[in-house]
């Protein structure tokens, strides 16, 4: 108030405008930002803007760093960033530079660590991976994420697991499925010790256990 005479009124006024040009620098920045790596055909950010955001944070694409980020980010579709997710996303964030970007990654890797998020984070992949217009997810992509997921949960059977539906299966994933495994392989004994074939799990979870004895690499006995 000293610099406007003591006047509450004008001094109000000077910190509202302060407030304000603030609030445009701040959202200036993070348009700057979205800019950098938006589609020169679309107000989007596209595969070739992600790969180049990579490459500027110094993570390969393929990290799961990307995924949580993409959740983060609320990102509808997989490889893509609308303006509205992607700056609603860094502003949540508190990013607005690639400065702060960077230093964002170790808290971004965290979320994995935390149980109802790693399953959050789980629970989304598939409708982000998912093709538009799809009610199943692919079995590659699918194959992809479960190797990217399960090797942050530690799963030791996922190698099996996918392996089983390339051979026995061969054919996009249904959500049931998807979400149902993350079930079986935090609940199931990796020996199957505790795997109640009377269970409500889906056909092809329960095709997975005779797969497994069968192939010798459970022990359970088949009379149990």
């Amino acid at each position: 108030m000293k610099t406007n005479d003591w006047h509450l009124e004008g001094a109000l006024e000077a910190f509202y405008s302060q407030e304000h040009i603030k609030a445009a620098t701040e959202k200036t920045r993070w348009e700057m930002l979205f800019n950098k790596y938006k589609d020169p055909n679309v107000d989007m950010i596209m595969a070739d803007g992600i790969s180049n955001l990579c490459n500027d944070l110094q993570v390969d694409p393929q990290d799961i760093v990307m995924l949580v980020l993409s959740w983060e980010l609320r990102a509808e579709t997989m490889c893509e960033f609308s303006k509205q997710e992607f700056i609603g996303g860094v502003q949540s964030l508190e990013i607005d530079s690639l400065e702060k970007f960077k230093k964002k990654i170790p808290y971004l890797r965290s979320q994995l660590k935390d149980e109802d998020t790693f399953r959050e984070i789980y629970n989304f992949a598939f409708d982000w991976a998912k093709e538009k217009g799809q009610k199943s997810l692919a079995l590659e992509t699918a194959i992809a994420l479960w190797q990217l997921l399960f090797a942050e949960l530690q799963w030791p059977l996922v190698d099996q697991w996918c392996q089983f539906v390339q051979e026995r299966h061969n054919k996009a994933i249904s959500r049931d499925v998807w979400l149902q495994l993350l079930e079986f392989a935090k609940t199931v004994d990796s020996t199957l010790s505790n795997y109640d074939a009377e269970g409500a799990w889906p056909c092809l979870l329960d095709e997975f256990a005779e797969y497994l004895i069968e192939t010798g690499t459970c022990a359970k006995m088949s009379d149990e």
